[in-house]
């Protein structure tokens, strides 16, 4: 959920979905928090769900519930999604009843979602989301999916406003990030149209692409998890380069490791919701680095703010924070100015570095722009870092996706021009 930057905990109807939200990629998240009280049932869809022929709702679910989630007798599951959704809403609440636990669905819909940033007035800017700090005392599971309908769904939302809504939500963002264990159905991939259209792709390759790397052996993505797992944990400085002129330098030594292999392990459950918690489809190995080792320069050849094209989105990085940014493009001075009005300093840390694992997954050779998971894939972000193990949570961040990239670990190469080496 995101465009190739990251405007964290700025737009989910249910603010219980704030989890998500601070590391996936979509123009949604880009907008203020809404709140929307939880429904029983979802209103009647406005349009079909992406169903398709490789799409099984109901073994979706039952793989969210038991594996993915590991949902466990007498345990509170939040279950967010759409009116579009609701078939498969139904069959995750079902699935968490089975194993003893007990569903709250809710959900929303761009409409309310932008009516609740532009007709509720801005004195309430201000206000904790009172429903969902409650809920996130409550819930033990959160599970969303991230199929935003609408890119430029804010456009003209008043930044200043944006970064008040954030920072008045962050006690709520902080507790779900660290207390309440994630599964986010879509991970930048889900099947609609505008997003195909960024990858150079028709909607239904995007859908099959989207279902295969939801639909993989896990156990093979927990072997290929733990090899990267291993390499980087025992590694100190890596180091990536870009034809497009990305040279970054930072040093992972002693920091933790975490995978997003599509299971919620004994192992992850016990080491806390962070290393619990999952995007699908998954296939990710991510860490944050030594405060103050990052030094060298990032850029994004292409990404969108809302639906207008930014090219060359470059970032400086000194001493471990972003000491300047630059970029070209119609969305550039937009993507500026929301970042200006974030008024916190711990938006200019570099906050994490992913490597994507995922075989199955596979963008067109005419795709523009990157993202999370494809095996090889190389992404960075500043800000927000508690969803990869840190302890930034601040509600605002950077994500950006480097196709194409070299990293060297100690001086081997563990990524070759976007191909995994480990």
């Amino acid at each position: 959920m995101k465009p190739p930057f990251l405007a964290t905990a700025l737009a989910l109807a249910v603010v219980a979905a704030l989890a998500s939200c601070q590391r996936s990629q979509s123009p949604e998240a880009n907008a203020p928090a809404a709140t929307a009280t939880p429904a029983t049932a979802p209103a009647t869809p406005a349009a079909e769900p992406a169903k398709t022929a490789y799409t099984d709702l109901e073994q979706l679910a039952q793989r969210v519930v038991t594996q993915s989630a590991a949902v466990k007798e007498g345990e509170i599951v939040l279950i967010s999604g759409r009116p579009s959704d609701a078939e498969l809403l139904e069959d995750l609440a079902v699935n968490v009843r089975k194993v003893g636990a007990f569903p709250l669905v809710t959900y929303s819909s761009d409409r309310l979602a932008k009516r609740m940033f532009f007709d509720v007035p801005e004195k309430y800017d201000t206000q904790m989301d009172a429903v969902g700090n409650k809920l996130a005392d409550m819930v033990n599971v959160n599970i969303s999916l991230g199929n935003n309908a609408t890119e430029n769904l804010f456009e003209g939302a008043d930044p200043k406003r944006s970064a008040a809504r954030g920072k008045a939500d962050e006690p709520v963002m902080q507790k779900f990030l660290r207390n309440v264990r994630t599964v986010e159905l879509g991970n930048n991939l889900y099947p609609t149209a505008w997003r195909a259209e960024r990858y150079g792709m028709s909607e239904d390759e995007l859908a099959k692409t989207f279902w295969s790397g939801v639909n993989l052996d896990y156990s093979e993505l927990q072997t290929r998890g733990a090899q990267v797992k291993t390499a980087l944990a025992a590694g100190n400085e890596v180091h990536i380069t870009n034809p497009n002129g990305t040279d970054l330098k930072l040093s992972l030594k002693g920091r933790p490791v975490l995978v997003n292999d599509g299971v919620a392990s004994a192992e992850d459950m016990k080491a806390g919701a962070a290393a619990a918690s999952t995007y699908l489809p998954a296939g990710e190995v991510y860490s944050t680095p030594v405060a103050g080792s990052a030094e060298g320069k990032v850029v994004q050849s292409r990404t969108y703010f809302r639906g207008k094209k930014v090219n060359n989105l470059t970032l400086t990085v000194s001493g471990g924070k972003v000491t300047a940014m630059t970029g070209e493009g119609p969305g550039y001075a937009d993507l500026k100015a929301e970042y200006d009005a974030v008024d916190d300093a711990r938006k200019n840390d570099l906050g994490f570095v992913d490597f994507g694992i995922n075989p199955n997954v596979k963008l067109a050779a005419t795709s523009a722009i990157g993202t999370w998971v494809p095996a090889g894939s190389v992404t960075v972000g500043t800000g927000v870092n508690v969803w990869a193990g840190g302890n930034n949570s601040v509600p605002y961040g950077l994500v950006l996706f480097l196709p194409g990239s070299t990293v060297t670990l100690d001086g081997k190469p563990i990524v070759e021009s976007g191909s995994l080496k480990l």
